[in-house]
């Protein structure tokens, strides 16, 4: 991944306190172009943002998906960008306007980007993917670097 900077690399984990333990050995470094993400879909893996966020030196990103119950008051300090997506295909639960708005807001308050994947559900694609009138595609600025110097 170091040796192609050209592209960007998205490593998502349900584990982020391993992922910090491979990551502090000297024999790992860091780059611009790794982003480091963990996956939280309720209120139950809160823990998971504060493992993510003792990880320095990449970009840290959450993703809320699937959104299966309220995150309540995430702090997202630190993180460069959230993603939020409802669960997808026939059994799909259903993911609440207010689990969403409360991570958007979190996202202003904390100067996170926010990116609104999609409502899932059983059809994704009829469901689509606007949150209150427009459709959120936001990254993390060309500024952030998870504590990285470049």
């Amino acid at each position: 991944m170091m040796e192609t900077p050209q592209h960007t690399y998205q490593v998502l984990t349900k584990r982020p306190d391993r992922m910090r333990e491979l990551l502090s050995s000297p024999s790992f470094g860091s780059a611009a172009n790794i982003w480091i993400g963990t996956s939280v879909e309720n209120s139950a893996v809160l823990d998971r943002v504060d493992e993510l966020r003792a990880i320095s030196g990449f970009i840290r990103f959450i993703s809320f998906e699937p959104l299966i119950g309220p995150i309540g008051a995430v702090d997202l300090t630190d993180i460069d960008w959230a993603i939020v997506g409802g669960e997808s295909g026939p059994s799909a639960r259903p993911m609440e306007l207010d689990w969403v708005q409360q991570i958007e807001n979190r996202c202003r308050a904390d100067g996170t980007a926010f990116f609104f994947k999609q409502w899932g559900g059983a059809n994704k694609k009829a469901a689509g993917r606007t949150l209150n009138g427009r459709e959120w595609s936001e990254y993390p600025s060309a500024q952030a670097t998870g504590g990285l110097s470049l």
